[in-house]
């Protein structure tokens, strides 16, 4: 069983800045990949960036050169630093860890970023 708890969400004016932290525990050796993907209201969720336990990064071609995707193994702990935020990443940010040993997608319970003036 692995735990997801996110933190870093809030309201924040464009161009405005925030930094998202997923800590996983429970039995969490077996994790290979944890990032980060999006619902806004109304949309289907989207892949916003993922990162492998080797380094290995998949991010969101309209997020790239703002968002960065980083990660902790010591602390098992991933992080999505969003800069220049516009309203359009207004959205739910759920975090995300897949076990390739047991083909299971384990997700966070949410955190709402909100983008406005």
């Amino acid at each position: 069983q692995v735990q997801l708890v996110e933190s870093g969400g809030g309201l924040v004016q464009p161009g405005g800045s925030l930094r998202l932290s997923c800590a996983a525990s429970g039995i969490i050796f077996n994790i290979y990949r944890m990032g980060w993907y999006r619902q806004a209201p109304g949309k289907q969720r989207e892949l916003v960036a993922t990162m492998t336990t080797g380094g290995s990064t998949n991010v969101k071609d309209s997020v790239k050169g703002r968002f960065t995707i980083s990660r902790d193994n010591a602390k098992n702990t991933v992080y999505l630093q969003m800069i220049s935020l516009k309203p359009e990443d207004t959205a739910v940010y759920y975090c995300n860890a897949y076990s390739q040993y047991y083909e299971y997608n384990y997700w966070g319970q949410g955190t709402q970023v909100t983008v406005s003036s």
